[in-house]
């Protein structure tokens, strides 16, 4: 695991994992937020962030 925190690919996914979660959340429970952007961008930030996880090097 501590090899994994150290590439870049895995932080990055990480990063756009929480930003797209807080987006998914923010369009479900909040007036506020329920715009479609947050929901269409939301998706695309969880995908580009799983995308990024998988994407990291095995040990």
């Amino acid at each position: 695991m501590r090899k994994k925190a150290t590439e870049l690919s895995f932080i990055i996914g990480l990063f756009f994992l929480l930003v797209s979660l807080i987006l998914l959340v923010g369009y479900f429970i909040s007036n506020l937020l329920a715009a479609a952007i947050n929901l269409y961008s939301g998706i695309a930030f969880l995908l580009f962030g799983v995308f990024m996880i998988l994407i990291t090097k095995k040990e």
